[in-house]
């Protein structure tokens, strides 16, 4: 099988590692990728929000799979591009994507099928925003509508910075918080069947302890020991399932990847919020679980087969993943510096490895930053302790400067 892989951060590389490591893939490409993808697959420059620009590189490859790895392009309809060229493609189409990218439209399929999620207000004026601020009380929970690469969420017990962050959207979704711990769960689906993968959890914030601001994701780890034996089940049967029927039933089908972001509260459990990609950075804990081969699961849902696909297999261990971000982040970050000690954490070792989000190689070879979070230094083990300590170790081995990350990812988990 021929593979083309869209997209260039730790999420795509994490991808791109899982499909080189299954026997069926040939030949592994990548657009644009990164500096880290450039070991495992063939590079190619591209406009990843350019369905036409897409649809002709996979063409140009005689691809038998496109997997489209960020949320933008699918918003944008790439997806939708390649498969009117004939080409499997795994990922939504622009209708379905909107469960990503719009708060509101998410909002209107959950109520259609019944599935829990918090009480919320779409509003588009400053009296709108007054009143649904006042109506839910602190903390407060503020959403930009659209798209804003997993920043575009305030929670503040100040309704000064709730409000300042609500009038800069052009439209703003606010809802009660919700208590408790929250759980990401991703399921590949063809639009019909469902097939949950492993849970994960990730740490929004920019510090230990959750402190600092939201960021697209600091680190994660896979299992969650302290869940329920049967969240995954409830969350089928009142989550995915009726989400993946609503949206069948109103003539737009979601196959790809549906991903649930979910508080498992006092009233038990509730969507935060739908993506239509696989998440970054829990992507990175929970392929380094799987043990079934990747190509054939995706390429049976691009193509309406999954009920073909036996259930999935997945290690007895744990994974745990170290976001290194730049200086700055999530604010505008620096960029530019080069990144020391790649080599001492072999690509080749099963246990623990690197993988590069915003890197890129500049005019002298040197592997630098490029973005920021730039690296995710990722690890198994045989239970989250040991697979902490590789991470933590593989992290201590790597010198980016200024560059910061968590030391309490998965810590809580781990120590019971």
């Amino acid at each position: 099988m021929k593979v083309l892989v869209i997209g260039g951060g730790a999420r795509e590389h994490a991808l791109c590692r899982a499909l080189s490591l299954d026997p069926d893939v040939t030949s592994l490409h990548c657009a644009p990728g990164n500096a880290g993808i450039a070991e495992l697959a063939e590079q190619h420059p591209v406009d990843v929000l350019d369905g036409g620009a897409v649809a002709d590189l996979a063409a140009r490859l005689a691809a038998d799979l496109v997997v489209v790895g960020p949320e933008a392009p699918l918003v944008a309809g790439v997806a939708d591009a390649v498969r009117a060229r004939g080409i499997p493609c795994f990922g939504p189409s622009r209708e379905a994507a909107r469960l990503e990218g719009s708060k509101a439209f998410a909002k209107d399929v959950m109520a259609a099928a019944g599935v829990p999620t918090a009480r919320s207000y779409v509003c588009t004026t400053r009296e709108e925003i007054d009143r649904a601020l006042d109506a839910f009380g602190a903390p407060y929970v503020v959403k930009d509508d659209g798209l804003a690469a997993g920043k575009g969420v305030v929670v503040t017990e100040d309704p000064a910075t709730a409000r300042e962050h609500a009038l800069a959207c052009d439209r703003v979704v606010i809802e009660e918080f919700l208590d408790g711990p929250e759980v990401s769960l991703f399921a590949i689906t063809d639009g019909t069947t469902v097939l949950p993968l492993q849970p994960a959890q990730d740490f929004k914030r920019a510090y230990d302890a959750d402190q600092g601001p939201n960021t697209g994701g600091m680190g994660a780890y896979s299992p969650l020991p302290w869940a329920d034996a049967k969240l995954v089940d409830e969350v089928m049967s009142t989550v995915l399932q009726p989400t993946v029927d609503e949206l069948r039933r109103r003539g737009t089908p979601f196959a790809g990847l549906l991903y649930a972001g979910l508080a498992i509260t006092s009233r038990g459990v509730r969507v935060i919020e739908f993506n239509a990609r696989f998440g970054d950075p829990e992507t990175q804990v929970v392929l380094a679980r799987l043990k079934t081969p990747l190509a054939s699961v995706l390429l049976n849902a691009a193509t309406g087969r999954l009920d073909e696909e036996p259930p999935l297999r997945w290690s007895d261990g744990a994974a745990v993943t170290v976001v290194i971000a730049s200086h700055n982040y999530p604010a505008t970050p620096r960029t530019g510096d080069p990144i020391e000690g790649l080599e001492a954490v072999p690509s080749n070792d099963p246990h623990t490895y690197v993988l590069h989000a915003g890197t890129k190689c500049d005019a002298e070879g040197r592997v630098v930053s490029a973005g920021g979070r730039v690296l995710s230094v990722t690890a198994t083990g045989t239970d989250l302790a040991k697979a902490r300590e590789r991470a933590y170790a593989g992290v201590d081995l790597i010198h980016l400067d200024g560059s910061h990350h968590r030391r309490d990812i998965a810590k809580a988990a781990a120590e019971g």
